[in-house]
């Protein structure tokens, strides 16, 4: 069962100066950057409530981001959602009709198990599925 929305994911041309302007923005600092070599991504953390936002840059050419900024410029890239039991939740999930984007859970950011959900199937949202890791 998805629980709340865990992150907000937001596609950036160059996360040091995104990093500025959503510091001015929200008032506060990123808490934490991170690369995610199988993704193709560096990443950046900001708090807001209970809810996270994720700037996502892309390292290299062939990254999901880039290719995405390439199309459709920055922006809103994915919502992701918290649950507790990724791979029950992903059963259930194509059981009703979407379609996984990945097979098997892979290793995400801030140290959660993830899945997407292909847009064609969520009304043209990305949807990331986010489980902590144990």
């Amino acid at each position: 069962m998805l629980k709340k929305i865990e992150h907000i994911g937001i596609a950036v041309k160059n996360l040091n100066n995104s990093n500025e302007l959503f510091k001015k923005l929200f008032g506060k600092e990123h808490y934490k950057v991170e690369a995610v070599a199988s993704e193709g991504v560096s990443t950046s953390f900001f708090m807001l409530g209970e809810t996270k936002i994720e700037l996502l840059e892309a390292t290299n050419d062939n990254s999901a981001i880039a290719k995405f900024i390439e199309k459709k410029g920055e922006g809103i890239h994915h919502i992701a959602y918290e649950v507790d039991n990724l791979d029950e939740e992903m059963v259930r999930l194509k059981q009703e009709g979407f379609e996984l984007i990945n097979l098997k859970p892979k290793d995400g950011a801030d140290n959660k198990r993830i899945c997407f959900l292909h847009p064609k199937t969520t009304n043209g949202v990305l949807v990331e599925l986010c489980e902590e890791k144990k």
